[in-house]
């Protein structure tokens, strides 16, 4: 039986990973509760103990803002913990499947990111990430990294949508960026997708992939959140808002400068698994259908 190893068990897409993982193998779950990841040994310990065939890494430091100023702990996270993870893994013939992110780009392109476009990150969060795929390159193999973006779901830390639905039963009017341009993504459809990938390529020795995964579409954070707002109502949530305004970036400075584009392009990842991702606005639908 095939046996896999989650760390990061109970974040956003690893508690949607709970559910689709259990069903190829053995599944065992590794959360923040038990292991400390700036301790690399603890990694170390748990990889060579229980040996899986696959890990599955959906850990991450993801406060953008705050990275800035917690470099350091970021890095440890993003960058160094991957690359513990990428050594064991090497060491026992495993595969590693890895998140990453869109924010490895600096948003000035005007088409959809290409797996093989030149990387070029705008603040920490970014440079850590992208530390992190490097260092598995270098050390492993057997891997397959995903990029993706916009990260919503009905588990871990709050997310746009929770955060938009708490504001809205707040605030009569609210304002929400609307020059800066991607695709949300639903935690459900990237686990999916990853267990999509593990039956593809589970098998198979040195597999070197990196592949784009997003929902279908292209939105700015303005229009997802006039989407949400919508779909709550016909739902029947309370909500006070009843205005949403557009505003510019330079109007809601942040500590951590975003990609103004980080649209991705899933062109590859649809035709080698022969299946096209949902649309966002689908997906936004099924996320507020499970929610109710």
């Amino acid at each position: 039986m095939t046996k896999i190893l989650l760390f990061g068990s109970q974040g956003q897409v690893g508690t949607e990973l709970t559910y689709t993982l259990s069903l190829l193998g053995e599944l065992i779950l590794v959360n923040r509760h038990v292991l400390d990841l700036t301790n690399y040994q603890q990694i170390r310990d748990i990889i060579q103990q229980i040996k899986p065939n696959i890990i599955v890494n959906a850990t991450a430091y993801t406060a953008v803002d705050k990275a800035e100023s917690e470099i350091e702990l970021a890095y440890q996270i993003n960058a160094i913990a991957p690359k513990i993870m990428a050594e064991e893994s090497n060491k026992i013939g495993s595969k590693l499947i890895h998140i990453s992110t869109d924010y490895v780009f600096d948003g000035k392109s005007n088409l959809p990111y290409l797996e093989t476009d030149l990387t070029n990150p705008l603040g920490v969060y970014g440079k850590s990430k992208l530390e992190g795929e490097e260092n598995i390159r270098k050390n492993t193999d057997n891997y397959i990294i995903l990029r993706t973006s916009w990260v919503y779901g009905h588990y871990g830390k709050g997310n746009f949508v929770k955060t938009m639905i708490r504001l809205g039963k707040e605030r009569e009017q609210i304002k929400v960026v609307i020059d800066q341009i991607g695709c949300p993504t639903y935690a459900q459809d990237i686990a999916i997708f990853i267990n999509k990938i593990i039956s593809q390529f589970g098998d198979e020795n040195n597999i070197k992939k990196l592949y784009h995964f997003t929902n279908l579409g292209v939105c700015s954070w303005y229009d997802f959140a006039v989407n949400i707002f919508n779909q709550a109502q016909k739902l029947g949530y309370n909500l006070k808002v009843k205005e949403v305004l557009p505003i510019l970036t330079s109007e809601y400075p942040t500590a951590a400068k975003r990609p103004p584009y980080s649209v991705l392009n899933t062109r590859k990842i649809s035709q080698d698994l022969d299946c096209f991702p949902s649309h966002w606005q689908d997906s936004l639908n099924q996320y507020f259908m499970k929610l109710n």
